[in-house]
């Protein structure tokens, strides 16, 4: 079977909330992916490569791979490490 990657999704550069970030990822690895001779993009005859799975909890997806025989790698979430600041510390130092 495929190999894929089992992780979390970053928030974008647009977002600063922490909310709706709550889903895993499946995304199968594409091996060879080529250059269309036409318009010169990157392609694949690869159907995996377009394929995107959504689950709710890390031990889902894991689980979901493990029953599916496919082959995966788990790619754990850097925790955003939060300082609290204050307006007012703007003008004490």
């Amino acid at each position: 079977m495929k190999k894929a990657k089992i992780y979390k999704p970053s928030k974008t550069a647009m977002q600063s909330g922490i909310k709706k970030f709550d889903k895993w990822m499946i995304e199968f690895v594409t091996d060879d992916p080529g250059k269309n001779p036409l318009m010169g993009w990157e392609s694949s005859s690869d159907t995996y490569s377009e394929l995107n799975l959504e689950f709710k909890s890390k031990e889902l997806a894991v689980e979901y791979a493990k029953k599916n025989n496919i082959d995966f790698e788990v790619i754990e979430p850097k925790e955003r490490k939060i300082i609290k600041k204050s307006y007012a510390d703007n003008f004490t130092k």
